[in-house]
């Protein structure tokens, strides 16, 4: 079953800049500099992005001198991928799309 969780991550992750960062962050840990690089977003707009990441849990921080690094928590998304599944797994077995609540 899908959480008050579940549902604010998607919205998180719904973004399409956030999902950009999640996928560089899946292959390396990366800091600010490189990610403005990478997606070409202001470093502002993209510190905004990070700070939402950060606090829905998706990524975490390791300071590293002036800089700040960003790594991938791969746990937060296996946990909303089996959520999904579970999801989709529930649809199958009722037959939801063959199954109608008459309308009153």
């Amino acid at each position: 079953m899908m959480t008050s969780v579940d549902t604010d991550l998607i919205r998180v992750l719904a973004d399409p800049l956030r999902m950009r960062i999640v996928t560089l962050l899946a292959t390396e840990t990366l800091c600010t500099t490189h990610l403005v690089a990478e997606t070409g977003a202001k470093q502002t707009n993209l510190s905004n992005h990070l700070r939402v990441l950060r606090e829905a849990g998706v990524v975490e921080t390791e300071p590293c001198g002036r800089f700040t690094y960003y790594r991938l928590r791969p746990d937060i998304i296996e946990s909303l991928g089996r959520s999904l599944q579970e999801l989709s797994r529930t649809a199958r077995t009722t037959r939801a799309a063959e199954t109608k609540r008459p309308c009153p």
